[in-house]
């Protein structure tokens, strides 16, 4: 018995693999946001505009600490999630064209820091993409720059036309 299909499934339909590509781009998009701006550059860190844990002291940043791994441990969830369902369909003889699955990653990242620049940065308050003089123009940057993730994705989607699907 053989895994692998020539033709999809009739009930097999393209939101897998929309699914898959937006899971994949949420959970990069949470890689670097994590990776980039909380371990290297240490602009933020999940909880240090709350008040009640500075990254000044070993408690705080204890308290982040915990709070940024539980951030990765989502962002892994979600790429481990995708890279299911993307194997899962292309198992089944779907396939995505490269500008439409790197759209969707686009995409992906993209809605991720918009929900989380509006949720974390402007709703919560709990941080801010780096606090100072210059914090709004930051949180509005990251924002701005989600949006352009998400249009540039659509463009690349939208590229293929209206077909969902390729076989091999």
């Amino acid at each position: 018995m053989t895994l692998a299909r020539t033709e999809p499934r009739p009930a097999a339909t393209g939101w897998r693999l929309t699914g898959a590509g937006l899971l994949l781009g949420i959970g990069f998009g949470g890689f670097v946001d994590g990776i980039v701006l909380h371990q290297i550059l240490q602009w933020h860190h999940m909880l240090t505009s709350t008040g009640d844990h500075p990254a000044t002291t070993v408690a705080g940043l204890e308290t982040n600490t915990l709070w940024d791994g539980l951030f990765h441990a989502f962002a892994w969830v979600a790429s481990l999630a995708g890279l299911a369902m993307l194997w899962s369909a292309m198992r089944d003889g779907l396939r995505p064209t490269a500008s439409r699955l790197i759209g969707l990653l686009l995409a992906g990242w993209g809605t991720f820091d918009l929900v989380e620049g509006i949720v974390d940065h402007h709703i919560l308050a709990i941080h801010h993409v780096i606090e100072g003089d210059h914090q709004l123009a930051f949180d509005l940057g990251f924002l701005g720059l989600g949006a352009v993730l998400v249009l540039t994705g659509y463009l690349l989607i939208r590229r293929d036309g209206p077909e969902e699907l390729r076989t091999p």
